[in-house]
This record gives C-alpha cells, structure tokens and sequence, in this order.
C-alpha cells in the first residue's frame, strides 16, 4: 500500500489566457464525499480551457519537464507575466499526518536561445507547507523561495535541505540557471531532487518534495482537446496507468484505427491488459460491447527489433468489426475510460479532462459521473457544455465561468434543495440574479440580421 496520497484541493489564476484573476476550491463544500470532483460549466471562450492548461502546466513542473513554447503565448496581453498557486493536501498514512501545502510559480515570455521563435519561462517558485501529527503542529511557511539571486531562501531551509557546502552551492546555482534556460522547474528538478537526497537533514521535507514528484510523474493525467482532434481522424489516445504485482505502467499510446499499428512486445503486453482491463466496464457502459485486439503477425523495425502489428475492432453480437467504424462517442470513451477506473479507485489520482462530454451520449456521461462522484475514491476535473450532470451529481460538484476576466469562477448561490440545478442555471442566464453575470447575452434578431448580411456578402 502507498504510503502517501497527494490531493489537490485549489487553484488560482492570474493573467493567464483571458483570466484576469480566478480561485476554484476543489473540494466539495456541501457535505463529504471520498471522491473530489468538480465540473466546470460556461459558455465558450469564458476560461474552462485555461483552469485545464494550467493544471498541465502544474504536471510540467512537478515532473521536471520542459514547459511547451506555446505556454509563452498564454500570459494574458494586458500583463507581463502571469502566477498559478495550487494548495494541496498531502497525507503521510505511515505515521497519519498531514502537510497542507502551496506551491506557486510565475511564468513569462521569453525569446528563446536555442531555437527560432519564444519559450514559456518559470520563475519565482515558491513552495511552502504547514504540518500536523499527533505529536507536532508547524505552521505555514516557506522551505523553498527562489525569488532571490541565491540558490534559494530562506537561509534555514536551504542549509537543512541541501547543507552549507560551496561546491553544492556552485552546482546548484548552475542547475537553477539551467532550468530558466530550458523552461523546466527549478524546485522539482532531478538536479536538486538528487542534492536533497544526498544532503537533506530535515526527512520531513524530503518526503513532501518525492511525493510531489511522484504525483506530478504518475498519479496526474490531463487529457485535453488534442485527444478529440486525434479521434476525428481515426486515431485513439490510449490514455492509461496500469499496475500489475507491483510494476507500474504509465502513458499514452497512439494507435491508428486506419492502418495496423506496429508496437514492441512489451508495449503490446501493456495494451492487451489494458483494454482486457477495461472491457469489464466497457461491457457495462455500452451493454455487449468489448475491444479487441487482432494481432497481425510481427515485423522488423529499422533497428532490427520486432515489432508486433495489431488492429483494433469491436466485438458485439458476435461479430467483429474494425474500432474505426465506431462512433467518435465509443472512441472518446475508450480513450479515457481506463482512467477513469482508476480515478474510480484510487484516492491520490487527479484527472482532468477538458470537453469529457464530446461525442458521449448524455445520459451515459450522466450516469458515469454520478457513480464516479458517489463511489469513487479520486479526483476527476472536467469541463463540459452538456447540462445532463447538473441533474444527476450533487451540485458542491459544480462551479461556472463568469463574464467578468477579474473574477472568472464562481458556485452558483441561493439554490435551494429542491431546485432542479440545470434549470436553475438556465434561469439564471436569462435573469441574471447571481452576483456576477454568467453568460454575454445575445439578441436574436441581430444574429439573424447577421446572418441575412452575410449571405448577401458571399452571394447566396
């Protein structure tokens, strides 16, 4: 049994994309569910998306990799830089305490030096953590600040962490400005990772630092709109963690639905128990329906290795045809459904999910969140246009974007209990009545007058 589970609780945004400022609590405030999740609905261009990118951006940093150059484009145009602050809770289930933790970080434009065009620069990490046991009690406070020209503060914190050596220091120095350069995390990179092992005094800190670094490498998944674009063009995103005696396998296979797709035996290990893994609830969700998987023969790859061909068909009413002739609803749930098994059992799992509804029937989507939300143990985060879940999950598991960038995301107030909640959202687009407005009204006779000048203009 792990000895740690990681869970995070809230996120805040400033200037990030069209986000001007915006706090989302994760947790349900209502009543105590074991699972966390939360649905985030509003109208198109209104910051879903943005909360998604930056929890990928969250994965980047705390699994030391390079942030993506398209990042440099998020910083909002009005600002020079834009801060991401995540809290979470980390629970040491060995000796039962806990740390309540806050991590932030800017990131900027930068032109890059080692390619044509900008990178996505992070800066100014901070990491901070309070502490409960039965036997101690620490308040909040910083063990790694790096807005400063040292390696990092505050004095205290750096000599328990990585000790007072000048050689240490030399190398960390160098480390930290490779970082900056190739637009990785400073705080969570291999280098210091490994100086911490060698050197660090206080197990306290080095315990909650591992485990963020574990749970950004294997227990965070952000799926995003790419996966869909794949689908479209008969691709599928295998999305997956898979543990078998101990041994974990994690990651994303892309498999071509028009043509055999070639994989190592050991990557075509992982698939096959995978999808066997998966066909147990696949089976209940759309009722007769497995995966399977025709193996083509092997192949040699140009490095002289065998590859093996497979193809992937669907199985029902004992017949069996191509995965490709499937509706892109079935492909998307394929796509994510081993996650969200594990979500489903396993309590330091997030993830995130931007559009989980496209091309997925409604009552399905319904019914998948209410018993993830109801039984399940981990975290899911999901953006959606389709209102079925406001009637079938408990509505602590909701929030909304709002018109106003300065305050992006609220909880819906004065609903009552009997308040049906997507009608109740419905009303309030119409009526206005929460304290930020929630939806940009439109006016149906301009649009149609827009329409009407647009067809004269392309000569319809």
């Amino acid at each position: 049994m792990k000895d740690a589970t990681v869970r995070l609780e809230s996120i805040e945004i400033k200037d990030f994309k069209n986000v001007r400022y915006g706090k989302l609590t994760l947790e349900n405030s209502r009543k105590f569910y074991n699972s966390s999740i939360l649905g985030l609905y509003g109208q198109n261009g209104s910051g879903k998306t943005a909360l998604i990118d930056a929890i990928l951006l969250l994965k980047f940093a705390l699994a030391g990799q390079p942030m993506p150059s398209q990042f440099a484009d998020y910083v909002n145009i009005d600002a020079s830089f834009a801060n991401l602050k995540y809290c979470f809770k980390v629970k040491n289930i060995e000796i039962d305490a806990e740390y309540d933790v806050v991590y932030e970080f800017n990131i900027r434009k930068e032109i890059s030096e080692s390619s044509p065009g900008y990178r996505a620069v992070i800066f100014d990490e901070i990491l901070s953590y309070s502490y409960e046991s039965k036997d101690e009690k620490l308040k909040l406070q910083p063990i790694i600040n790096t807005r400063t020209n040292d390696v990092f503060g505050p004095v205290s914190k750096y000599n328990d962490l990585v000790g007072s050596g000048k050689e240490t220091k030399a190398s960390l120095l160098a480390n930290r400005k490779f970082a900056h350069i190739s637009s990785k995390s400073f705080v969570f990179s291999k280098e210091l990772l490994d100086t911490l092992h060698r050197n660090c005094k206080e197990k306290r800190h080095l315990f909650l630092i591992e485990n963020l670094v574990l749970y950004g490498n294997f227990e965070l998944f952000v799926i995003n709109t790419a996966n869909t674009c794949m689908i479209t063009v008969n691709g599928l995103p295998l999305n997956f963690k898979y543990e078998e005696k101990g041994e974990i396998s994690i990651g994303n296979f892309m498999i071509n639905l028009n043509e055999p797709t070639s994989f190592s035996e050991k990557q075509f290990d992982v698939v096959k128990k995978v999808i066997e893994n998966m066909n147990i609830v696949l089976a209940q969700l759309v009722p007769g329906l497995t995966i399977g998987i025709r193996n083509l023969g092997t192949e040699l790859s140009e490095d002289a290795s065998q590859k093996i061909r497979i193809q992937l068909v669907s199985k029902k009413n004992n017949k069996e045809i191509p995965l490709k002739y499937e509706s892109e609803g079935i492909k998307k749930i394929i796509s994510v459904l081993q996650l969200l098994i594990v979500v489903y059992n396993n309590p330091s799992v997030t993830v995130a999910i931007d559009e989980l509804d496209s091309g997925i029937f409604e009552y399905l989507l319904g019914e998948i969140l209410r018993i993830i939300s109801e039984k399940g143990l981990g975290q899911l985060i999901f953006t959606s246009h389709n209102l079925r879940p406001l009637e079938t999950i408990d509505r602590g598991f909701i929030a909304f974007t709002t018109t106003d960038p300065k305050e992006r995301y609220i909880r819906l107030a004065n609903i009552k209990t009997n308040n049906n909640l997507r009608d109740f959202y419905y009303r309030d687009i119409v009526l206005g009545e929460q304290r930020k407005p929630v939806y940009d009204s439109t006016n149906n006779y301009e649009i149609d007058l827009a329409f009407m000048e647009a067809g004269e203009t392309s000569g319809s």
